[in-house]
């Protein structure tokens, strides 16, 4: 009996916990407190954490359980998610529309295009328009080869000039230094002197025609003819649709027949308008156009005449006075040269 108080009592004085450490029996009343405390207030769920490992472990592997979310809380992201796929999905519905609109309409209008190649379609015609497109098409023509050849005379003269130029300084060079010759290289150099003067004035006029007419050729016809382009692809289109609506209402007239006649009914009707609309721009600018070629011609051949009759019947005054009366002002010489700055 003893022996088993002794053994008892051994046993009380070396606790031993969960890990194995030995501790004092104060330690262990401490501990038991803790635990009674915990129990009764009860843990804060939110606050408390999850470990991994024993007690008295680090801090490694804590979970805090206030950052673990229900479905509840991804409700908000889910649904964000789901409106943008929705978004997504939308464009590209559309997208594929447009692609389908897109085929469909080529592949009518090529087939109406090489049906009329081939003389097994009809297209329309408006014989009075047509006259005038081809009217201007030539008339553009013709005018860009006198905008080629101005610029050709352009480019001579100026090389003539500078010439002149440099004649008339290798006279006046010869002058000063040919005594017996003096009089003779003199009156050569200012005779140049002036016909390079008159020569620049003259230029002056040539570039001012050109500029005139490449803009009216360049810039005005061209324009206008962009919008002819608009109108016979429209044409086309019209003539596409048409023949389209005119097979489909030769054919039965059940349900799906009827429903497709009238789809194509309205894109018929859709293109027959545009058609009428552009067919009434290129009338309303060519109209302008014939009448702003009539203007800018007139007064350009004016200048052109006045400045080449007055060049070469070496009247300057006169000269002077054409670039005047159709306000051309001449740039001095070296204007078109950088300054010193813009050479840095």
């Amino acid at each position: 009996m003893a022996d088993g108080i002794m053994s008892k009592a051994a046993t009380m004085e070396i606790p031993i916990n969960s890990n194995g450490d030995t501790r004092t029996l104060s330690e262990d009343d401490g501990l038991e407190q803790d635990l009674q405390q915990v129990m009764v207030s009860g843990p804060n769920l939110n606050e408390t954490s999850i470990v991994s490992g024993g007690y008295g472990g680090t801090a490694e592997g804590i979970i805090p359980t206030g950052s673990i979310k229900g479905p509840s809380m991804h409700h908000s992201s889910s649904s964000s998610s789901m409106a943008a796929e929705d978004t997504s999905r939308g464009v590209a519905v559309e997208k594929l529309e447009n692609v389908k609109k897109w085929g469909l309409s080529t592949y009518k209008c090529t087939k109406q295009m090489i049906s009329e190649r081939f003389g097994r379609g009809s297209r329309t015609v408006d014989l009075e328009l047509e006259a005038q497109i081809e009217l201007l098409r030539d008339t553009k023509c013709k005018y860009e080869n006198v905008l080629r050849l101005a610029r050709a005379l352009t480019n001579h003269f100026y090389n003539m000039v500078q010439t002149q130029h440099s004649l008339g300084d290798t006279f006046a060079d010869l002058s000063q230094k040919s005594p017996e010759l003096r009089d003779e290289f003199g009156y050569n150099a200012e005779t140049q002197k002036l016909l390079c003067k008159n020569g620049e004035t003259l230029l002056g006029a040539i570039n001012f025609f050109v500029s005139s007419i490449n803009t009216l050729v360049n810039k005005t016809m061209e324009d206008t003819l962009m919008t002819i382009k608009m109108y016979e692809n429209s044409r086309l289109e019209y003539d596409a649709y048409r023949s389209d609506l005119e097979e489909l209402s030769l054919g039965p007239r059940d349900a799906a027949a009827v429903a497709r006649i009238d789809a194509a009914q309205e894109q018929y009707q859709v293109q027959k308008d545009r058609y009428e609309r552009l067919r009434s721009d290129v009338t309303i600018k060519l109209k302008f156009l014939e009448e702003n070629k009539v203007k800018v011609m007139h007064k350009q051949l004016l200048l052109f005449h006045n400045a080449i009759s007055a060049y070469f019947a070496g009247n300057q005054q006169q000269l002077a006075q054409t670039l005047q009366q159709f306000n051309i002002k001449l740039k001095p010489p070296g204007a078109d040269k950088p300054s010193w700055l813009e050479e840095q």
